[in-house]
């Protein structure tokens, strides 16, 4: 993938700080006017380091979401849950995430890429509860509930579905 494309906009009122954000498919980095070409060219590199690391720490590879799952079994779930693999796929649109305790194997909707860490660690610690509890009873949610932001995540997939005007999945439920 090719270098995205930068602005950077200078300002004669911004004296010491530089920040950048991402405007679609370009970067703008805001600098104080008084920066020489130099100076630019240097805090450019660096504000697209940082804003390429934070991207990764959002939307983490299938292999650091299945380190990630198995970090929060261990911390949550006592490592009772151990997942064969953790995905993204594309094809869930009306859940979240989706597990398989046959084999094992968790899958995460691509629309969580970008949330908070917390809320991908919720649908995780859900997905994960069901290779110890199939259905969704009260021993299920009582492995859920282990997780200290489980109801602020809930709340937050709630509020981001009915945003988007999608039908949340029943009661809360991730999957």
């Amino acid at each position: 993938m090719g270098r995205p494309e930068v602005e950077v906009r200078r300002s004669k009122r911004r004296r010491r700080t530089v920040s950048a954000y991402k405007d679609g498919d370009r970067i703008v980095v805001m600098i104080p006017a008084s920066l020489s070409r130099a100076e630019e060219a240097e805090w450019v590199e660096t504000m697209l380091t940082r804003l390429e690391k934070s991207e990764q720490r959002r939307r983490p590879s299938d292999d650091a979401l299945l380190q990630r799952a198995q970090g929060l079994s261990d911390r949550y779930l006592g490592g009772l849950a151990t997942p064969e693999s953790v995905r993204w796929v594309e094809n869930q649109r009306s859940r979240w995430g989706s597990c398989t305790p046959g084999d094992r194997t968790i899958r995460l909707s691509a629309r969580l890429q970008g949330m908070p860490s917390w809320v991908i660690d919720y649908v995780l610690i859900h997905e994960l509860a069901h290779l110890l509890e199939s259905g969704h009873d009260a021993r299920f949610w009582a492995w859920v509930d282990r997780y200290p932001q489980a109801e602020r995540a809930k709340g937050y997939l709630l509020g981001w579905s009915a945003a988007a005007k999608v039908e949340p999945p029943p009661s809360g439920d991730a999957d």
